[in-house]
Parts: C-alpha cells; structure tokens; sequence
C-alpha cells in the first residue's frame, strides 16, 4: 500500500535539472511506458528529499540521491524547507 509522507512540494521538473547531478530514472514515470521526462511536468519533493511522479512517498521514485548536495540544493535553491513550512489553522468551531 502506497505511504503518504507529511509534507512534498510540487515543482516543475526544469527546476530539479538545475542541480548537476540530476538524473531522474524515467521507468519510474507514471504513464505510457517510454514516456519522456518534459521541463512542465510536476514532481513532488518528498520530506525525505526524494522525488517522486505523485504524491506517494514510496511510489514513483524518479531520484533518490540524500546526499548533502541535493539537501543543500534543495534547502537553498529551492527553498524546500518541510520544518518551516506553517502548519494550517484549524477549521473555527461552530458557535
């Protein structure tokens, strides 16, 4: 069964090919079998510093490098910052 993180953030697909050791594995894409990686398609930046083609942590990995560099891309660049990210208000109680 497929296993939804806490947080991911969606980015185009050009915004990752910035870091140099970009290199997304297009047999986890979902869709037709060959499909090509497009610079418009959204992937999502998992709280483990995955990415993934939907919102599942642990489905679809298209990159899985953790090393500091991806984190410190991700982190600056990107600003990918899951810790900071505000948390939503509850909804008011009906009166």
């Amino acid at each position: 069964m497929a296993r939804m993180g806490s947080y991911c953030r969606a980015y185009h697909a050009r915004d990752f090919a910035a870091f140099p050791g970009w290199s997304p594995d297009a047999a986890q894409l979902r869709g037709a079998a060959g499909r090509a990686l497009a610079g418009d398609d959204i992937l999502y930046l998992q709280e483990d510093f995955g990415v993934t083609d939907g919102i599942f942590l642990d489905e679809n990995v298209v990159f899985a490098d953790a090393g500091p560099e991806w984190r410190a891309f991700c982190t600056g660049p990107l600003g990918f910052a899951p810790a900071a990210e505000p948390e939503p208000e509850p909804a008011a109680a009906a009166a």
